[in-house]
């Protein structure tokens, strides 16, 4: 077997005959990463000095949660049992059910996919999202059993279930380990025999789809592009299909897996154009890249990333707002689906209301913005977007409790519903089944995939799922339950605005929208937790919950108290009870000037309400 290891050796372009396209999908922590790091060690892509585990997770986060967040490519060379040499383009996609977006427009470049399945956990509900996705691509799949050197593997079993799903003979699915790194030359045959070459006509007007983007403080947003139709060179004038940004581009070239210039791509190949533009904002996954002196039609399935789950965010300390503010800029140039708007907070003071793609995406940006920029930040607790439809006929969007409009204009609240799947084991079905009724769940289908596994399929409002219906699934399923979802639409609901106030003032940080059968419950518990997480005070503070002018619940936090009599040692009662009324009188004023500190541990706890 011949392998070609020097970069200048290399063929500049394959020909379309010779060229492969394909991604690796799988439910995360599959091992779709290692079976990357093995491609690429085997083909020579990389040197073994160079070679590190998860080589095309770049970022810190990535390789410590074990977790593709990025979709990043790389162009290996591999001389085949049949003596040809084939460029063959690996697109590694996210894996996390947020970044579905990504992953169809990363599909939509490719040709074909590899579909990874652990051989001992089997089918789960990521595997399946993705897969669909690849069968609405029309991509070639090839099912690949990893992981079959566990002690615990059971390879034949989830052959079978594979050979099910998708109509092959079991026992032609290849068998591998990505660690090991067992079947691997029987993958990269697969890949070359099976997977078409890419179609497409070099002479055409440019049709370049955008899968992907990063910036760079020298060569502005960089695209990584599939080259459907045409060709780019450092000569042709580009423009954005959906954005209209028009610019030429500073460097063309291909993943090796480093950039690597080129000068020019041709239709089929995948590589990168840094295009100098100065934001992710002009140049978004999903766009079509073309010639601005023979434009074209773009090609189909472009929308805007819409974010799903929105939370405010503080800096602890007041003097960091600037700091916050570059720090979030900064995160936007790389990620176009963080949007954020300036909010101001009675409590919290100056901070930002941000739009998320869903709790993953929230978590990293969280900790890329401790990480990264050193900030200490208050994140409170995540709300969804709402939509009130006024009596006027308006429709106007709800994105925090304080830009409810007053009920009197209201005609209807909508709240955003999923469609969900949940894979699970038999035994589990009635633990997730009251689980999800909790939570105003409605159930749509019950199909048993085989004598042990069965797919639950659920409609259910976002704003019960975003706080912890994923860590309650797993603990009722032991850890073995699955779950897939994806935005339905709008629909009307009781929903009503709960306020918090203490000693009388509103907490607009604390405001949430909640469906009124729910509103005395989340009001109540949350007073109570309030309650045990404020200091006490020289007075009593009242905790009070409000729907409108209306007291749901409160909670009265007890004064401390300063032991006038300790002083009064004998004498008339008259002379204690003046002492006594004299401390009444000053609790009395300090309550009307005291303010009460309220610390973040309660914001948090809008999270934590017990069930």
């Amino acid at each position: 077997m011949t392998q070609v290891s020097a970069l200048s050796e290399r063929t500049p372009t394959a020909p379309l005959s010779r060229i492969r396209n394909f991604c690796i999908i799988a439910h995360v922590d599959h091992g779709k990463s290692t079976l990357a790091d093995r491609l690429i060690e085997f083909t020579g892509t990389v040197s073994q000095r160079e070679m590190h585990e998860q080589l095309l997770d770049s970022m810190e986060i990535e390789r410590e949660k074990g977790v593709t967040i990025k979709a990043s490519a790389v162009r290996m060379h591999y001389t085949a049992d049949d003596g040809q040499t084939y460029e063959l383009n690996l697109i590694d996609t996210p894996g996390h059910v947020d970044f579905t977006y990504e992953v169809s427009r990363a599909l939509n470049a490719c040709e074909g996919a590899l579909l990874v399945v652990d051989a001992s956990q089997g089918i789960e509900a990521q595997t399946l999202a993705n897969l669909y996705l690849a069968l609405e691509a029309n991509l070639h799949v090839i099912p690949v059993i990893n992981k079959i050197d566990l002690p615990h593997a059971r390879p034949d079993e989830v052959a079978q279930e594979v050979g099910n799903l998708l109509g092959d003979d079991p026992a032609t699915i290849l068998r591998i380990s990505a660690k090991e790194g067992i079947g691997i030359k029987d993958v990269l045959e697969r890949v070359v025999r099976e997977i078409p070459p890419p179609k497409g006509d070099p002479d055409a007007p440019l049709q370049a789809l955008i899968f992907d983007s990063h910036y760079d403080a020298y060569k502005g947003v960089v695209a990584y592009v599939r080259v459907v139709n045409g060709r780019i060179d450092g000569r042709t004038k580009l423009r954005m299909a959906a954005t209209g940004a028009v610019t030429e581009p500073l460097e063309i070239g291909v993943f090796a897996p480093n950039m690597t210039p080129t000068g020019a791509l041709s239709a089929g190949e995948v590589g990168y154009v840094a295009t100098g533009l100065k934001s992710v904002r002009e140049c978004r996954v999903g766009d079509t890249m073309l010639d601005a002196a023979r434009p074209t039609e773009p090609l189909p399935g472009y929308k805007p990333a819409k974010p799903m789950v929105f939370a405010s965010i503080f800096p602890t300390n007041t003097d960091d707002y600037p700091l916050l503010r570059d720090a979030l800029e900064k995160l936007q140039l790389n990620d176009a689906a963080l949007s954020f708007t300036p909010e101001n907070s009675a409590a919290l003071g100056f901070g930002f209301r941000v739009g998320f793609l869903g709790l993953f995406h929230m978590e990293i940006v969280q900790e890329r913005l401790e990480r990264e920029y050193d900030l200490d930040i208050v994140v409170t607790a995540p709300s969804v977007e709402y939509e009130a439809l006024l009596t006027n006929g308006e429709v106007i969007r709800v994105a925090r409790p304080a830009d409810m409009p007053d009920p009197s204009r209201i005609a209807e609240m909508r709240e955003p519903w999923m469609k969900i799947e949940i894979y699970t084991p038999a035994e589990y079905i009635g633990p997730i089944m009251d689980l999800v009724t909790k939570r105003r769940g409605v159930s749509e289908s019950m199909e048993y995939l085989d004598a042990r596994r069965v797919l639950l399929k659920y409609r259910m409002p976002l704003a019960e799922m975003i706080v912890d219906f994923y860590d309650k699934l797993k603990s009722v399923s032991k850890g073995y339950a699955s779950l897939d979802y994806h935005f339905d639409g709008y629909y009307a609901g009781n929903l009503v605005k709960v306020d918090i106030l203490v000693n009388g003032e509103p907490l607009d940080s604390m405001s949430m929208i909640v469906h009124r059968d729910d509103a005395y419950r989340r009001g109540a518990a949350l007073c109570k937790k309030i309650k045990e997480l404020i200091p006490r005070q020289l007075f009593e503070v009242p905790i009070q919950a409000a729907i409108g002018g209306k007291i749901i619940a409160r909670e009265t936090k007890p004064a401390l108290r300063k032991d006038v009599l300790a002083k009064c040692y004998g004498g008339d009662v008259t002379r204690k009870r003046k002492l006594l009324e004299k401390q009444k009188e000053g609790k009395k004023r300090m309550k009307m000037f005291g303010s009460v500190e309220i610390p973040q541990e309660a914001f948090m706890a809008m999270l934590k309400l017990e069930e």
